[in-house]
């Protein structure tokens, strides 16, 4: 069975008019355990609303989304979210930050030991009792990163997390986010990530499988398998086998219903 499945998934916003605004319709897809999944698509699609149903903070006005066997009904601890701003509170180190998701959940020893791991992990060792506005806005993001990772999800939703970022920090991060799940995904229980983001490079680069969406209201238009080595490094970005990816998209996403 796969990880996660979404079966003719719809969302609506209740509006002025009689029938609401549709972001999403008749979206359905599998995504396997393990597997990373990059969302594109026109603004005001559904991929950030369809993001937020997974994760159990929209209600889906058709279909159901199901994890692990079970139907998501709200949030729960085996998903976590990454927004694009890093949301950091102000007052916290980036150890106390990183603590805050699993805190209610785990023994403080080895909430510790987590969150000293998370902070390796990420690469923020000898900043773990800086305060937010003491990071860059990529040492943020790694924070808010880390933060998600604390609670031990089996899914992790990435909404645009980079899009604030400039180019070469951007591509620093990509890089490393695909680092930090390829080690996640040495152990027994795999980490299954989803991200949606408008760069279509960005998608090719991180992705197993970039889902193409159309215009508002979004649908899946094509399930596109990107078959380029990982783990990838920034030189692959300059292939003629990683332009055609990124111009395949970009052709989807010109073209008409």
């Amino acid at each position: 069975m796969a990880e996660l499945r979404v079966e003719d998934v719809a969302i609506r916003y209740d509006t002025n008019d009689d029938g609401g605004l549709i972001a999403c319709r008749d979206v359905t897809f599998d995504i396997a355990s393990g597997e990373f999944v990059a969302i594109v698509g026109r603004s005001g699609c559904g991929k950030t609303s369809l993001l937020y149903a997974i994760d159990g903070l929209l209600q889906t006005a058709m279909g159901r989304i199901v994890l692990g066997g079970k139907v998501v009904s709200g949030p729960g601890r085996d998903r976590a979210m990454v927004f694009q701003a890093p949301s950091l509170f102000p007052w916290r180190s980036v150890l106390g930050n990183i603590k805050f998701g699993a805190e209610s959940a785990a023994k403080k020893d080895e909430l510790d030991a987590r969150a000293n791991d998370l902070v390796r992990l990420v690469g923020l060792e000898g900043f773990e009792g800086h305060h937010p506005h003491q990071l860059s806005g990529g040492m943020q993001q790694r924070v808010n990163l880390a933060r998600a990772l604390a609670v031990d999800p089996d899914v992790l939703l990435l909404d645009e997390p980079f899009s604030a970022l400039d180019a070469q920090t951007r591509e620093l991060m990509q890089v490393e986010l695909r680092r930090i799940v390829g080690v996640r995904n040495t152990g027994e229980r795999r980490l299954t990530t989803v991200f949606v983001t408008h760069d279509l490079d960005e998608a090719v680069f991180l992705a197993d499988r970039v889902l193409v969406f159309s215009s508002r209201p979004g649908r899946v238009r094509e399930d596109v398998r990107i078959d380029l080595p990982v783990p990838r490094e920034p030189h692959v970005k300059r292939t003629t086998e990683f332009q055609e990816y990124v111009e395949r998209l970009a052709e989807l996403l010109e073209e008409k219903p």
